[in-house]
């Protein structure tokens, strides 16, 4: 009697098969359309090129702003996205920093708040840096501006990726 009860009809067996089958075949016809979509976000990050942005001897002590572009590419798609950063020189060594606020991501200025000079001024929630990037305590900002990766090759400065302060 438990044998009867285990038996498989034919119908079953076909359905079992043809829903096998089925599987299999949209499986084969799904993976390559989701490799694809997914090979650009598995594929480990490139490290962004350092590009050429200024002449070393037009750098003074003084932040200046300096506007350059990097190529980016995200998954499919190639563009050039624009960038800035202040530079002066320390010494005999170039700092350059992010223009990004670490408080809401707005743009920081040098020396445009009266009240404030020789700092770096975020007119949104009026938050203030050293000239070194270091955050004022008792102002938004929580951390310093990034620093940028760079390096100097015949008389001219290479920025690279923005990394945060101790970590460039």
């Amino acid at each position: 009697m438990s044998e009867k009860k285990h038996r498989v009809s034919r119908r079953q067996f076909l359905n079992y098969t043809l829903t096998g089958v089925g599987g299999f075949m949209a499986a084969g016809m799904l993976m390559p359309m989701v490799r694809f979509a997914l090979d650009p976000v598995l594929r480990p990050a490139t490290e962004q090129d350092l590009v050429p942005v200024a002449d070393v001897a037009d750098i003074t002590t003084e932040p200046q702003r300096i506007d350059f572009k990097i190529d980016q590419v995200d998954a499919w798609y190639k563009s050039e996205e624009p960038k800035s950063a202040w530079v002066y020189k320390e010494g005999d060594s170039i700092i350059a920093l992010s223009p990004v606020c670490k408080h809401l991501g707005c743009v920081v200025n040098w020396n445009s708040d009266p009240a404030n000079e020789n700092m770096f001024f975020c007119p949104c929630h009026y938050g203030l840096y050293e000239k070194d990037g270091t955050n004022v305590p008792g102002t938004p900002p929580l951390a310093p501006l990034d620093v940028y990766q760079h390096e100097v090759k015949d008389g001219k400065l290479y920025l690279g990726k923005a990394k945060p302060k101790g970590g460039a």
